[in-house]
């Protein structure tokens, strides 16, 4: 099996990354006029001139030029955008890699994977000024998402405030750090009971709060999450590739994306053959013999619920568990197979979770005994997109230690983790999930990771890739591909 080193071989990513932001960028928020306009800003393909041939294997180069809601020319880079090369019809598409020249110029650069057409989209999803908003909340506002939990005792019952960290001069707390991964967690004491009475954990909300016309920069169809128009074709016709010529490579172009779009199928491009699972007994076959453990997010929850939805011999049993945290159990008898999901302990934005049932991944993982017939899938993201970066690292950390205590004492296991991927936006869930937060952590991940002998679904990647719009749940085809991959890494020797 590959390490997770030569599956990100390049750890800048091969999907669009904004560079660092320029401090240039005004602020507070004197007029909107001033800032990022899609509408007024372009791309064209590169080069302008010349009537040049493309063919599959060269690579594609696109400038964009951004401008100002009065047409003038930015002078400073941060916004945030993302590209991808696309055919609907052939069912095609790749993410491409986004360069800020932090001049007010980006590149966008792609490879040329199929033949036939190959039309180019850029999208803004941030301007550079709505950025440093995003940033300043981060570091100025990391615990206003808040949540609760209820204490009861008899027919006593009150509810406090929960979060990672409270302030103990307002109010006693209770403190609910973990005792063997050292994730802090605290509510605030209740009047009447004690720490001991807690039954439940619920999210609260959010005081996240703009300053004056701030909220003019997340304004959808105008500067979020806009497509941008080029400023010529916004396509290139891809002829076959020439025999024996060398792969042409971009100035710009630093490693290939993990994979792409072909008739609406997942191609991996580092090797990995993903096999096409397309019936419920190819499915039970994979997965014959084999305990998968799933733990994260809602995003994995939906790999446990496309499973017990798609193989009907796979049965739930009635936990009495909240549909939305878990924990499940699904069992197949007749095949041995058995599927578990529990989501990641803390902070986390569901509704009435059992206080019992909040485990950390690490302790789990810990409890587990690995070996060739055992699975592990992580995905742990979205909950902590506000959160300063400080509190994700940590988490993740606890978590790696753990995944190489499985590895040491059970080598065989594998243990597969998928990434963020964006998603649509309004004002509440820029504030509270941008894809932004989503891109600062996802690095973050890949970063914790890399060096392990795990293997990576990027979802990233698959969703940006996709023609189907940005969603958190992404949809059934997108989840189909997902699986696919996943279950490509279980049995890398089953025939198509």
């Amino acid at each position: 099996m590959r390490d997770f080193e030569q599956e990100n071989r390049n750890f800048s990513h091969p999907v669009p990354r904004p560079q660092q932001l320029q401090t240039s960028s005004p602020s507070p928020l004197l007029s909107l006029n001033h800032t990022t306009d899609p509408a007024h800003s372009n791309f064209t393909i590169l080069p302008e001139k010349g009537g040049r041939q493309w063919h599959v294997g060269d690579q594609l180069e696109v400038m964009i030029k951004m401008y100002d809601f009065h047409g003038r020319p930015k002078k400073f880079g941060g916004d945030f955008l993302l590209a991808r090369l696309h055919n609907q019809l052939l069912g095609a598409g790749v993410a491409g890699q986004v360069f800020d020249h932090l001049n007010g110029s980006y590149s966008a650069v792609f490879p040329l994977l199929w033949e036939g057409s190959a039309q180019v989209e850029v999208i803004l999803v941030h301007p550079s000024e709505a950025v440093t908003v995003l940033q300043r909340l981060t570091n100025e506002q990391p615990y206003t998402i808040y949540f609760e939990s209820v204490y009861s005792s008899g027919s006593v019952s009150e509810t406090t405030v929960c979060n990672v960290f409270l302030d103990s001069s307002k109010q006693p707390l209770c403190n609910y750090t973990d005792l063997s991964t050292g994730e802090p967690w605290f509510c605030y004491k209740p009047k009447k009971l004690s720490c001991d009475a807690r039954i439940n954990h619920s999210k609260g909300g959010t005081n996240k709060k703009l300053k004056a016309k701030e909220d003019m920069l997340f304004q959808s169809g105008i500067n979020m999450k806009v497509s941008i128009d080029s400023s010529g074709s916004s396509s290139v016709n891809v002829l076959p590739k020439i025999k024996g010529q060398p792969k042409v490579k971009s100035r710009n172009m630093k490693s290939e994306p993990s994979g792409y779009y072909y008739k609406d199928v997942w191609r991996a491009l580092d090797n990995t053959t993903i096999h096409q699972f397309n019936t419920s007994k190819d499915i039970s076959e994979c997965l014959k013999g084999k305990m998968i453990h799933m733990y994260g997010d809602s995003t994995i929850r939906q790999w446990f619920e496309y499973l017990t939805a798609t193989l009907p011999d796979l049965k739930e049993f009635n936990l009495h568990s909240s549909r939305q945290a878990g924990p499940f159990l699904a069992l197949d008898e007749s095949s041995n197979i058995m599927v578990t999901f529990r989501c990641h302990g803390p902070p986390l934005r569901f509704t009435n979770v059992a206080a019992n049932e909040l485990h950390y991944i690490a302790n789990e993982l810990d409890g587990l005994a690995g070996g060739t017939d055992t699975v592990i899938v992580l995905g742990i993201w979205s909950h902590f997109s506000t959160f300063s970066v400080k509190l994700y690292i940590q988490r993740l950390q606890s978590i790696r230690r753990a995944v190489v205590r499985l590895l040491t004492r059970a080598p065989g296991t594998l243990v597969v983790i998928r990434t963020a991927n964006p998603k649509a936006l309004n004002l509440y869930e820029t504030l509270t999930n941008s894809d932004w937060y989503s891109l600062q952590h996802d690095k973050v991940f890949r970063a914790i990771f890399k060096g392990l002998n795990v293997r990576l679904v990027d979802a990233w990647e698959m969703v940006l890739a996709h023609h189907l719009p940005h969603s958190l749940h992404p949809q059934p085809p997108i989840i189909k591909n997902m699986i696919n991959v996943l279950l490509s890494y279980i049995c890398p020797q089953k025939s198509s």
